[in-house]
């Protein structure tokens, strides 16, 4: 089985993918947040930049519904010795999707054709592709089967739920199925993902689709970072002691990093509240803490709070 880190904004940066890979692993690839631009930014350069992604197995992703657009985009990682990028088609986000863009894009499928004509005749690298099932009708996922079928798409990653499902709900497992079925005599491999959060829904997914041999795993990951091992059986579950400890190890990497990167405490606290609402589930933190994590508009005050988080975590330890 291959696992795959999904792109989230705003987490999945470079940052956090070494920490990650250093402390935890288990994953096949990578995947960054979402370029959008023809000229990279600064930060947007050095979160691609190999020189920071050493031993980072990684897959740039593009959003844009511009051809030229993608293929600037394209060129430049190409550049640095890319040779896959991935386009988002599945993003649902409201402000991506009012400009046709991400899974926005998947409602004018004969624009989105003539666009995955252009990038696949005139680009010189892999281009896989991430989508959802559609915006918000079953009947639109059989018509973009039917484009995709026409290009040699490095991989097709399908989160199979509508746009406007967003991440509520279940999702359609019997879409990921059509697709095998159209797709079965093309040679574009195929990934799912979609709320794989835990041994039990890995399982459970693998018994209605036994022949999937990728899947991306996006939040369950972050709020559990040793999912991946415990999914592919490469490491045991830990005991309180050693989850824990590694927790604490990777956390502090992470706030050490960005506290070097940015600008001041305020952003490197932002990174890491908005961490904790995912990790504080993965790790059954208190809500009282976590308030308390919210609050925090201090360095030393956020320090104070995640020390408490340690100690609640060594009285586990003991019981």
């Amino acid at each position: 089985m291959h696992l795959y880190l999904a792109p989230m904004e705003g987490i999945t940066t470079h940052i956090y993918r070494n920490a990650f890979a250093k402390y935890y692993g288990g994953i096949t690839r990578y995947y960054t947040p979402f370029l959008s631009n023809k000229v990279l930014s600064t930060k947007e350069i050095r979160d691609i930049d190999p020189a920071n992604n050493k031993d980072i197995p990684l897959v740039p992703q593009i959003l844009t519904n511009q051809a030229d657009t993608f293929a600037e985009i394209a060129n430049v990682l190409k550049e640095y010795g890319y040779t896959e990028v991935n386009l988002n088609l599945g993003c649902p986000s409201g402000t991506v999707v009012a400009k046709k863009r991400g899974a926005g894009f998947l409602d004018i499928p004969d624009q989105l054709d003539r666009f995955l004509d252009t990038i696949y005749t005139s680009c010189e690298i892999d281009i896989s592709i991430k989508t959802r099932i559609g915006i918000d009708s079953e009947w639109e996922w059989e018509d973009l089967l039917a484009i995709y079928k026409k290009y040699p798409i490095k991989e097709l990653i399908i989160h199979p739920r509508y746009q406007k499902e967003f991440y509520k709900g279940t999702p359609h497992v019997d879409a990921y199925k059509q697709a095998i079925d159209i797709l079965s005599d093309t040679n574009i491999p195929l990934c799912y993902n979609g709320d794989i959060y835990s041994i039990d829904t890995y399982h459970n997914f693998l018994k209605a689709v036994p022949d999937t041999s990728a899947i991306m795993i996006g939040r369950g990951a972050i709020a559990n970072p040793n999912l991946p091992n415990i999914l592919t059986q490469t490491s045991y579950e830990q005991n309180a002691t050693e989850k824990y400890t590694t927790l604490r190890l990777f956390h502090d990497e992470l706030l050490s990093g960005y506290l070097s990167y940015m600008s001041g405490e305020q952003p490197a606290l932002f990174k890491m509240k908005e961490l904790w609402a995912y990790m504080g589930t993965g790790f059954s933190v208190s809500e009282k803490l976590l308030k308390k994590v919210r609050k925090a508009n201090r360095l030393a005050d956020y320090q104070s709070v995640v020390q408490t988080i340690w100690t609640s975590f060594s009285s586990d330890y003991d019981n």
